[in-house]
């Protein structure tokens, strides 16, 4: 395991996104599902801001809720996600219309889905797909020149032109993911959120595609939220992580310091569950038990089930996400470090 380094430069000083003391709940039966709790972050113009943690943590619930796109029975309950144009005046995405948000997704707002073949039209071929995006925001855009614009954009993320004709079904899983990559991208977005975009494609092509999300980033400057349960991923992609478990964010710090300093027992549990690429071989140790039923969280912490470092009261009392040693960007929610509710 290796950790990148942040490109400084493409990050700038200041917040494209403020998310405040979000919660989203599943409303089925007689108990709510509390899948995020209490979610707070902000994110810079042009920082890539990775997600992680194991299925259930609450991760695509997130994303849905900073992009609306969340169905019933999911309900957004509390908090705000502020979201800060380069023209313009703040606007909370959580009291926009459906109306009003059609005028930002794609322009200021866009999102990269994990599955690639479900989020492109099958029927349609690939330039279609771009041509109708691009006349969409923009009407006063020839068709000749939004097929000019989508070869472009293919070209982009190193796709060649004649397979703008082609069908998604003709095209292997790692193009059609950089297509979605490009397809997000085109209309010059603020903000890409992307749901685990490397899931489904094999380890060479992951590499393709995370090396063109940085140099993209560089050269256009839009900010990312990246979700995945890799964090070995993001340790080599994103400028800052945030952990999440049991609905909540447990740590955020650098990519850095969530490598070698993990303050959270569950970040580092994390951590220890990937092998290094060149150290002394050690066994790996992975995190034992399963995480909790959001219906009925235990008490207390959430991890504190799972945790090697319980202690007395760590069962009784939530610990909150508090600043450690003066840095802004480095918070944990654990007994281990002060921060008891």
């Amino acid at each position: 395991m290796t950790v990148g380094t942040p490109d400084v430069t493409a990050v700038g000083t200041t917040t494209v996104l403020e998310v405040d003391g979000l919660n989203v709940e599943y409303v089925t039966g007689d108990v709510p599902v509390r899948a995020c709790v209490d979610v707070s972050f902000s994110l810079r113009r042009g920082e890539i801001l990775g997600v992680a943690g194991e299925s259930g943590s609450g991760k695509s619930t997130l994303i849905t809720a900073l992009t609306r796109l969340q169905r019933p029975p999911a309900v957004t309950t509390g908090g705000q996600i502020v979201f800060h144009p380069r023209d313009g005046a703040a606007v909370d995405l959580v009291s926009l219309s459906d109306k009003q948000l059609r005028t930002l997704r794609w322009t200021s707002l866009s999102i990269v889905l994990q599955s690639a073949m479900d989020a492109l039209n099958p029927v349609a071929r690939l330039g279609a797909q771009f041509t109708d995006v691009l006349r969409a925001h923009d009407p006063r855009l020839s068709k000749q020149a939004a097929r000019e614009e989508a070869v472009r954009l293919l070209g982009m993320v190193g796709i060649s032109a004649d397979r703008a004709r082609s069908f998604p079904h003709e095209m292997s899983g790692g193009m059609r993911q950089r297509a979605t990559i490009a397809l997000a991208l085109a209309c010059r977005p603020e903000l890409v959120v992307m749901d685990e975009p490397t899931t489904a494609v094999d380890v060479v092509m992951q590499r393709q595609i995370l090396a063109q999300v940085l140099r993209l980033r560089a050269e256009l400057g839009f900010a990312v939220v990246f979700v995945t349960h890799d964090l070995s991923l993001l340790l080599e992609l994103a400028d800052r992580i945030a952990i999440m478990y049991g609905g909540r964010i447990v740590e955020i710090g650098s990519a850095e310091s969530i490598y070698r300093a993990p303050r959270h027992p569950y970040t580092r549990g994390l951590r220890d569950s990937f092998p290094p690429l060149s150290a002394p071989l050690r066994t790996l140790s992975g995190i034992p038990g399963s995480p909790p039923d959001l219906r009925r969280p235990p008490s207390g912490c959430a991890f504190h089930p799972r945790c090697p470092d319980r202690f007395t009261g760590c069962d009784e009392h939530l610990p909150l996400l508090t600043t450690v040693d003066g840095n802004d960007d480095g918070q944990v929610a654990c007994h281990l470090h002060g921060g008891a509710s």
